[in-house]
């Protein structure tokens, strides 16, 4: 297992979307527990992929709350020791079956040929990882956020997107009250 025991190298500045924007037809569908399966095949094949990384992985988003409609698209988060060291994991993941997506600061997105799965690479320790587990976590304990959360994506998907990143742009705020609540119900 490689450890970054390494000194890091600078980090990309910039994001870099590789294809450029799409437009998106979105729709939510209601849950369905074929999302976990096939969470876990992709768990396996990644963990397949990037044997020689210690890596976490993790199912993420709304195909990862039971109960909660979602888009149906699996999202899953790999931490890995150096997102820099994008020759530790990059070209795996991609001779595994996956496309790269998105570069930016912090963040890589690989995702499948069908575009069905985005798998979202961070360095272990980064905010976001423990960002994206607090609201799964809260969502799956949590009925009436749960109800909040589907509301607002649902009036959200009866607008037109261009760019998906949009429309998961205009979910922020009523993420980062779930959030807070989240917080304040930790003992």
């Amino acid at each position: 297992m490689t450890n970054s025991s390494k000194p890091h190298r600078p980090d990309v500045t910039t994001v870099e979307i590789i294809g450029g924007p799409e437009a998106l037809k979105l729709e939510l569908h209601s849950y369905e527990a074929r999302w976990a399966q096939g969470y876990q095949e992709h768990r396996r094949r990644i963990l397949d992929a990037l044997t020689t990384v210690d890596v976490d992985v993790e199912h993420i988003g709304s195909t990862s709350v039971p109960g909660l409609a979602a888009k149906p698209i699996i999202d899953i988060v790999v931490a890995v020791p150096d997102i820099t060291a994008e020759e530790d994991y990059l070209p795996s993941l991609l001779t595994a079956g996956y496309e790269l997506r998105v570069r930016e600061p912090g963040h890589r997105l690989v995702r499948s040929l069908t575009r069905d799965v985005h798998v979202h690479v961070y360095e272990r320790g980064d905010a976001a990882v423990h960002e994206y587990l607090l609201l799964r976590d809260h969502l799956r304990t949590d009925a009436a956020d749960r109800a909040v959360y589907e509301s607002v994506k649902r009036d959200l998907l009866s607008r037109r997107w261009d760019d998906s990143n949009d429309y998961a742009d205009a979910k922020t705020e009523v993420i980062l009250a779930i959030k807070a609540r989240a917080r304040a119900a930790r003992p």
